[in-house]
C-alpha cells in the first residue's frame, strides 16, 4: 500500500513527522480539513500534471486553482491534468492520497508559493485517509522539490 512506502521513504530521509491517519476519508480538500482540524487552504493539494519532460506534481495550497497562463509560462505548454490512471502511474499514488512523497524515478516535484503563507500545512501521505503535518521547507525538503514556483490563482488577497 501507498500509505507504507511513504512511511517508510519519510523515515528514510530522516523525517521525524508522525503521519496521520483517519477513520473517515481524507481524500478531498474539504474532507481533509475537516480529519485535520484546520481550514482547506492549509491543506496541501498534489496536482499531477504533464510537462514537456513527462510528468510532474505540484504542491499547491487548497484554496487554489491553476492558472493556465502562469503555467504556460512557467513549463511552457498549457495545463493537462493527468487521467486518475495516469496519476496512479507517474506517483504510485491513487488520487486521494497524491503526495510529493516517494515518488518513482523521472516523476518531478515542485512546490507552489501559495503555502507559504502558512506555518504548516497537510499534505497526503499516499492514501485517501492520511495527512502528515510539515512546514513549508519540510515538505520541499522531503518532497525533493525541484524548485518554489508561482502558478495558482485564486489565493492573493
Amino acid at each position: 500500500m501507498s500509505i507504507e512506502k511513504v512511511s517508510a521513504y519519510l523515515k528514510e530521509m530522516g523525517c521525524p513527522k508522525e503521519i496521520l491517519e483517519f477513520d473517515t476519508s481524507s481524500a478531498t480538500v474539504d474532507l481533509a480539513a475537516k480529519a485535520v482540524g484546520v481550514i482547506p487552504a492549509r491543506i496541501t493539494k498534489t496536482l499531477c500534471l504533464m510537462s514537456k519532460e513527462g510528468p510532474i506534481v505540484v504542491a499547491t495550497a487548497g484554496d487554489t486553482k491553476i492558472d493556465n497562463h502562469k503555467f504556460k509560462s512557467t513549463f511552457g505548454l498549457k495545463a493537462k491534468m493527468l487521467s486518475p490512471e495516469e496519476t496512479l502511474q507517474a506517483t504510485g499514488h491513487a488520487v486521494g492520497g497524491v503526495c510529493p512523497f516517494a515518488l518513482p524515478e523521472g516523476t518531478k516535484a515542485y512546490a507552489d508559493i501559495s503555502m507559504k503563507r502558512f506555518d504548516t500545512v497537510f499534505p497526503a501521505a499516499g492514501s485517501s485517509n492520511s495527512a502528515v503535518e510539515m512546514t513549508c521547507d519540510e515538505l520541499y525538503q522531503y518532497g525533493r522539490c525541484i524548485a518554489w514556483i508561482d502558478i495558482c490563482k485564486g489565493w492573493e488577497e
